[in-house]
């Protein structure tokens, strides 16, 4: 990492000129964001991966990072944005499938419904089951599991352009597959 003045009194840093001084600045840093997450989340795992999806941003910069305050504020105001949008991320989801169990029950209480929603599902098993190996294991570790792409990468011991890749090829072969229930989906979730 090198640090330079820029003319306005902002620091510039290059997290990919150097190994050691990144690894010193999330050494003095992570134990306190991590606490700092720890009281947004009240979670060991989530502070932890919220605080680790930062550096990981960090690291995954092609250009420099334009600081316009101290480093340790900038560290704090991500990590709070992270839990933020993970937090927001979770009610929308919540209520996503507050609505689906809702709407699943509703259209699968009629014979025809609930008929309609077997084969569906006996279809998607199907089709994803009929995906080639490694990407199926990453499908399912994404959907199924809802695992990040980052993790999944870590996980099967992969980059993470393989896993974009992977699931990029899933959905088109899925989308082909599934494509005479299209108009059910739609329906389905038109009504849901």
């Amino acid at each position: 990492m090198q640090k330079k003045k820029l003319f306005n009194g902002h620091q510039q840093l290059d997290f990919n000129a150097g190994e050691q001084v990144f690894d010193d600045i999330y050494i003095a840093h992570y134990t306190a964001l991590f606490r700092y997450a720890f009281t947004m989340l009240n979670n060991d795992a989530l502070a932890e991966e919220m605080v680790h999806q930062v550096f990981l941003k960090l690291l995954e910069r092609n250009q420099p990072l334009v600081l316009r305050s101290s480093l340790k504020s900038y560290l704090y105001r991500a990590v709070h944005n992270e839990c933020l949008n993970f937090i927001k991320h979770e009610k929308v989801k919540q209520v996503h499938i507050e609505k689906t169990e809702q709407g699943i029950s509703y259209h699968t209480e009629t014979p025809a419904g609930s008929l309609q929603y077997k084969e569906l599902t006996a279809q998607l098993h199907r089709a994803v089951n009929e995906l080639p190996e490694q990407c199926r294991t990453i499908f399912q570790m994404s959907r199924f599991e809802e695992l990040k792409y980052a993790e999944i990468a870590l996980e099967l011991g992969i980059s993470v352009k393989t896993v974009e890749n992977q699931i990029g090829k899933a959905l088109k072969k899925l989308r082909l597959q599934l494509a005479e229930y299209l108009p059910f989906i739609l329906w389905f979730l038109f009504y849901i």
